[in-house]
Parts: structure tokens; C-alpha cells; sequence
């Protein structure tokens, strides 16, 4: 496994302990690294502190396009794999659209559903076909 999927995989967890404990995203990295042995990769905190910048506009994105599942109906593992998804489509230049797609329908073949993987490819799929007008 890469640094950077390592590095995806921790983000999401991280990203969800905030949202499930109503704490912030910096209060669990710290904790872990105040706990734990964790080392917490740079990508981690670029890819966590990315979403949070963009996080009011990631998620109009995602209620936008995800057809039939509001944000809060999705489960909450899918909605951060689609939060970082995104974030690395639309906002981090240096990773390849293809690349960001396939390692956030990676993370849902992990940590989700069946069904999960195709869910976050195809709503991925279509925020790429349409990242042209969305950032504009």
C-alpha cells in the first residue's frame, strides 16, 4: 500500500471519528498523536485540512449530483470517501483525475458497502465530467 492510499485511508478515519464524536478534525489528530503511536502522514493533514476549507462547497457538489441521496442519508464512511474524493478531483492538482476516482472507489471497496463503490465511482464520474463548469 502507498503512503498516499495509507494516507487517504487515515484522513477518512479521521474525518469520520470528527463527525461521529461532534469533536473537530484537529482535536482527533492531536489526540492520536498524543495517544497513540501514529504517525500521521503530511498528505493526511493536506488531504483533512483540504476538506475542511472546502467542505460547504464539496458537499453542495455532492447533495447537487448524488441523485436521489441526500447527504445525510448516505452512510457516513461514503460521505467522507466522497468529501476526499472530491477534494482531490477538484481542488489538488498534483494527483490525476483518474488516480483520485479510482483510490476513493478503492477506500469504499475497503471500508463500505457492496453497493458503495459503485455509488462513489459514478457520483466521482460525473463531478469530473462536469469540473470544468463546476470551477469555473
Amino acid at each position: 500500500m502507498s503512503a498516499r492510499t495509507k494516507a487517504r485511508t487515515r484522513a477518512m478515519e479521521v474525518l469520520f471519528e470528527a463527525e461521529q464524536r461532534s469533536v473537530p478534525a484537529h482535536e482527533v489528530i492531536r489526540a492520536r498523536r498524543e495517544q497513540t503511536d501514529q504517525t500521521i502522514n503530511p498528505y493526511t493533514l493536506d488531504l483533512v485540512e483540504g476538506v475542511l476549507a472546502k467542505q460547504d462547497q464539496i458537499d453542495e457538489f455532492l447533495s447537487t449530483y448524488s441523485q436521489g441521496w441526500p447527504l445525510e442519508r448516505m452512510p457516513s464512511v461514503d460521505r467522507m470517501i466522497l468529501r476526499l474524493g472530491t477534494w482531490e478531483l477538484l481542488y489538488n492538482d498534483e494527483i490525476p483525475d483518474r488516480v483520485a476516482v479510482s483510490e476513493a472507489i478503492e477506500l469504499a471497496r475497503t471500508h463500505s458497502t457492496d453497493e458503495s463503490p459503485g455509488f462513489v465511482g459514478g457520483l466521482l464520474n460525473r463531478l469530473q465530467e462536469l469540473k470544468p463548469t463546476l470551477l469555473a
